[in-house]
This record gives C-alpha cells, sequence and structure tokens, in this order.
C-alpha cells in the first residue's frame, strides 16, 4: 500500500481508452446508458465540472493523466455512485409535504435521520448496558455475546439478480451476504443463515408482463439458490419465511442474512499501515458480474434480460468453503491486519475501501483469470464470487 500510481498491462493488455466529457448532454446521457454506467445526466455533469477544475487537472497531469477521464476511471466511478453502493435514496435529502396536515418536513437522509439516529439514541439509553461494539463502520454490525465471543449478522437483498436468474441470483445473494460478517472485524466464522423471501403467489394464472417469469419459477429457483448456496458453504439456513403478494409479481424481494462467531478481541475493524501488501484470496475473476451494481441500481426493463448473463454473478460455493477455511487459519495465526469483502464493485471497490487513508499501487496483471481475454476495465469491476481482499504485512507474506 503506498502512492495511487496508475498502472496497467500485463496479460489485460490493451491501451487506456481517454474519454472526453466536453461534449452535449445528450452525448453525455449516450455514454451512461452504452456502458452501462447507471448515472445519471446530473452526475455526468458533476464528473464533467470536475474535469474542468484546473487544481483537479494539474493533480492529475502529475501523475502522468489528463483533462479526459479514463475508461477505468469512469467505471470505478460508476460502480462506486451506484444506488447499489452508495445508497443514494436513503442519503438523499427529502421534502415531505402531508397535504392534508399542510406540513411540510425536510428530511436530510433516511438514513442519518432514521437509522442512524435511532441507533445512537436507543445505545445511549442502555448506558452501560450497550452491547453494540461496531456499528456502521464494518461489513457488518457487532454486538457482544459473552466475555469471549461477539455476533455479527447482515442482511442484504438479491431482488433484481433474483427476478431474472431465479437460481443464480439467489444463491450469489447469499454467498455474497456469507462475505459480509466473514469480512468484518478479523474474520468470523459464518455459524447460520436466515432468509425472507416476497413473491406473487404461485399460483398465478392472470397475464404476465414481457418477460417476467411466472412466481412458481421464481419460488422454487429462490429456495433452491439459497438452500444450496448455504448448504454447500457448510452454513445451515436455520429460519425464514415466505410472503405472498399479487404487488410483487414483476419484482420479487430476497433478502438473505447471515450470522457469524468472532472473537471480541478480534471484533473492531482491522488497520493496514503503508507497506503492507493488499493480497486476492479464493476464486478467479471472470466476465460474471461485470456491471452488476450499476444494472442492479437501474429500473428493470425488457433490455434487461440481454445484460443478465453478464450482471449475475456466477456462485461457487464450495470455493467459498475452502475460502473461508484457509483464511480462518490464517487469522488465528495472525497473518493479516485487515480483511474485506471483494462484492458489489469487485476489486473497485474492496480495494478502494482498504486503500481510503494510505493509497494503493495495483498490479492488475497479477490476478488470477477464470479465463484469457479480459480487459483491464473488466479485471477491475468484475464482481466474480468467492474473493476477499487481505492487508498483510511484508514479513507475513510467505507464511500466508
Amino acid at each position: 500500500i503506498g502512492p495511487i500510481v496508475p498502472k496497467v498491462g500485463g496479460s489485460s493488455g490493451g491501451r487506456v481508452q481517454e474519454i472526453s466529457l466536453e461534449v452535449s448532454d445528450e452525448e453525455l446521457e449516450r455514454i451512461s446508458r452504452e456502458r452501462l454506467l447507471a448515472l445519471s445526466l446530473k452526475e455526468m455533469r458533476a464528473i464533467q465540472r470536475y474535469l474542468r477544475d484546473p487544481e483537479v487537472v494539474a493533480s492529475r497531469i502529475k501523475v502522468g493523466l489528463g483533462d479526459r477521464v479514463t475508461d477505468v476511471e469512469l467505471e470505478a466511478i460508476a460502480q462506486t455512485w451506484s444506488e447499489h453502493c452508495k445508497h443514494k435514496i436513503f442519503n438523499a435529502f427529502i421534502r415531505y409535504v402531508d397535504e392534508e396536515a399542510g406540513a411540510e418536513e425536510r428530511i436530510t437522509g433516511l438514513f442519518d435521520t432514521y437509522i442512524r439516529r435511532s441507533t445512537e439514541e436507543i445505545r445511549r439509553r442502555w448506558g452501560e448496558r450497550d452491547i453494540c461494539l461496531s456499528v456502521f463502520v464494518d461489513n457488518a454490525g457487532v454486538v457482544a455475546f459473552n466475555d469471549r465471543w461477539s455476533l455479527t449478522f447482515k442482511v442484504e437483498t438479491h431482488n433484481t439478480p433474483s427476478a431474472l436468474d431465479p437460481y443464480g441470483g439467489a444463491l450469489t445473494g447469499i454467498v455474497g451476504v456469507n462475505r459480509d460478517p466473514f469480512g468484518t472485524g478479523k474474520g468470523a466464522k459464518l455459524i447460520f443463515n436466515t432468509d425472507v423471501f416476497c413473491f406473487a403467489p404461485p399460483h398465478w394464472e392472470g397475464e404476465l408482463p414481457p418477460r417476467i417469469l411466472h412466481p412458481r419459477r421464481i419460488l422454487e429457483g429462490v429456495r433452491e439458490g439459497v438452500e444450496h448456496g448455504g448448504n454447500k458453504s457448510g452454513i445451515p439456513t436455520v429460519n425464514g419465511c415466505m410472503v405472498f403478494d399479487d404487488r410483487y409479481l414483476a419484482r420479487p424481494l430476497v433478502f438473505c442474512g447471515t450470522v457469524g462467531l468472532l472473537p471480541k478481541r478480534m471484533s473492531q475493524r482491522g488497520q493496514q499501515k503503508p507497506g503492507d501488501l493488499v493480497i486476492l484470496v479464493g476464486g478467479r475473476t471472470g466476465r460474471d458480474g461485470i456491471h452488476g451494481v450499476t444494472f442492479a441500481s437501474g429500473e428493470l426493463k425488457k433490455e434487461s434480460e440481454v445484460v443478465s448473463s453478464s450482471s449475475v454473478q456466477i456462485g461457487n460455493p464450495i470455493m467459498e468453503k475452502k475460502t473461508t477455511d484457509a483464511i480462518l487459519k490464517a487469522r488465528d495465526q495472525g497473518l493479516f491486519c485487515r480483511i474485506t469483502d471483494c462484492g458489489g464493485g469487485g476489486l473497485s471497490s474492496a480495494v478502494g475501501e482498504m486503500a481510503a487513508e494510505t493509497g494503493v499501487r495495483v498490479y492488475l496483471e497479477k490476478v488470477p483469470l477464470k479465463y484469457s481475454g479480459l480487459s483491464y476495465t473488466e479485471i477491475w469491476v468484475s464482481e466474480s464470487q468467492e474473493r476477499m481482499v487481505l492487508a498483510v504485512p511484508p514479513d507475513k507474506v510467505d507464511r500466508l
């Protein structure tokens, strides 16, 4: 982990493409649409303004960049700024008007106003009885269980992938959420899964919107995907429920959750130092899952099925089981100082989070691939499953 230096090449091949954003609004929208960036015109204009700043351009020239955005930068920005990663709706400024009461309320972000604030108020009331050890700072929350152990719990949705590929979308949903508690603190042992599914009635006999799968097919695929993802990873599903309502016809809701067990002394997020190495552990990288978070952040349209084959990841729960077993052994031997999962946004977000304070030099040609022919941008943003990222002190790399 050192200074940020743009470097591409090696087996990924190709030359960095520079893209001019000094174009019309229509052209900005076309760039976002054709590259599957899912960025609005307002957001594309923000990137355009950023590249017009003389100080920004001067700093870019020092590291070999110019006033045009590179394709790999644009892909990284889109991943990070997606609804899936950034939670723009939860963080938006909202003007709420109660027309009956004639009242108006301004909400500075649903997350900060209701979720974060309520958590903080409850913790203050608990006082010395507060069991929260880590909240809103790591991949999952951590609470005290007893004097020796902590519990970490994470739930997330996989709605859009499950609507288009019920089995694959749900399987990657459960193995994906497994990696969040696993990547919390110094690494948790995963002990059980839970789920909630919301579908239209399985005996649906009415019309189906174009390209929408029958509710029974979605139900059977989702249930089997979560079952296989959990069982083959060695993690039992201990409870769950199903909700049926006509309104879930075009968009099922698939909630997957996982609980992990942590030694209490390992409950806090680790911290790397300048000079530490970033190591990618687990499965190989492929084209599956490219634009997964930007694809999931948009509306389901008839065109969605065309890109779903690359946007929905291909899960391999047996590889995930091997990865978690190996990393837990490395954890107990103190071979790494920080861990995070390589989920939404792939290396782009995982390495970005880990290197936020220090910067990092990334060698994309060293990433193990499923097959040849991937470009540097595909390697950088692929969301292929079963991958974790570790920060490792140089003197422990050989042992790891």
